[in-house]
C-alpha cells in the first residue's frame, strides 16, 4: 500500500471491537495512515454505516476518492448475528440503559419463538429507538432522550429478508438476520419480545456482512496498525 493508493481510494474492512464507537475506529485508521504515509491533514476517510459501541463487526471504511462510494455501500443489505434476552425491556432496547420493566417468560416455548419469528419476515414497520442518532428538531433523538424530553417518532418501513433463530437458551435467543438499510436490530429485539407477549432487549450484536463484504476478511483497528508497520 502506498500514499497514492490511499488518496486514489481504498475500501478497508474493519472488525470493530466492542465499546469502540465507529468514529473512534475511523480516527484510529486515520491516525495510523497519516503517520505511515505522511498524508495531508485533511485527506478523505469515512465509514459506510455506523455500528453502536455495544455492537461488534464489519465497518467498511473508504479513503480518498472512494468516499464517493459510501452512499452506495450504505444502501446494501446487511447481515447480523446477535442475542435477544426476553423477559425484560430497557429504554434504549439494548444494554446501554438499565432494565425498566420485567415480564413473564413461563409461557414461551420453542414453537412460539419459531412461529413468532415468521411474523417479522418481509416488509415490516418499525419505530427507531428513542436512543438513536436520527435527528428530530435539529437534535439527535438520544439527546432528547437523555434530557428526558418526549419526542414523537414516526414508524418506517424496512425489509427483513431472513430471520433465523439459531439457538434458544431462555431467557436468551440467538438469531441471524439479513435486512435492508435503515433496519434497527434493537427495535427488532424489542418488537420480538412484545410479539412473544413478554419483553425483549438486545444483549449482543455483530454485523457479519454488508452486501458482498464479509467481516471474516476484516481486521481490528489495532491489527490494521500492526500490518501497516510490518
Amino acid at each position: 500500500m502506498k500514499a497514492e493508493d490511499i488518496l486514489n481510494g481504498k475500501i478497508l474492512l474493519i472488525d470493530k471491537p466492542l465499546t469502540w464507537s465507529s468514529f473512534q475506529a475511523v480516527n484510529k485508521l486515520k491516525y495510523s495512515l497519516k503517520r505511515k504515509f505522511n498524508l495531508p491533514k485533511k485527506f478523505k476517510i469515512g465509514h459506510a454505516g455506523t455500528l453502536d459501541p455495544l455492537a461488534t463487526g464489519l465497518l467498511i471504511v473508504c479513503t480518498g476518492k472512494f468516499t464517493k462510494k459510501i452512499t452506495e455501500l450504505m444502501g446494501m443489505e446487511k447481515e447480523y448475528t446477535g442475542t435477544i434476552t426476553v423477559g425484560a425491556t430497557t429504554p434504549s432496547y439494548d444494554l446501554e440503559t438499565e432494565i425498566d420493566a420485567t415480564f413473564s417468560t413461563a409461557h414461551i416455548t420453542e414453537q412460539l419463538i419459531l412461529e413468532t419469528a415468521k411474523q417479522f419476515l418481509g416488509e415490516i414497520e418499525q419505530f427507531p429507538p428513542v436512543f438513536s442518532a436520527i435527528k428530530k428538531d435539529g437534535k439527535r433523538l438520544y439527546e432528547h432522550a437523555r434530557a428526558g424530553e418526549a419526542v414523537e417518532i414516526s414508524a418506517r418501513k424496512v425489509s427483513i429478508h431472513e430471520f433465523e433463530i439459531t439457538k434458544i437458551a431462555l431467557p436468551e435467543i440467538n438469531f441471524r438476520v439479513v435486512c435492508s438499510k435503515g433496519t434497527y436490530i434493537r427495535s427488532l429485539a424489542y418488537d420480538f419480545g412484545k410479539a412473544l407477549q413478554s419483553g425483549g432487549h438486545l444483549t449482543a450484536l455483530r454485523r457479519t456482512k454488508i452486501g458482498k463484504y464479509d467481516v471474516d476478511n476484516g481486521v481490528t483497528p489495532e491489527e490494521f496498525e500492526k500490518q501497516l508497520e510490518a
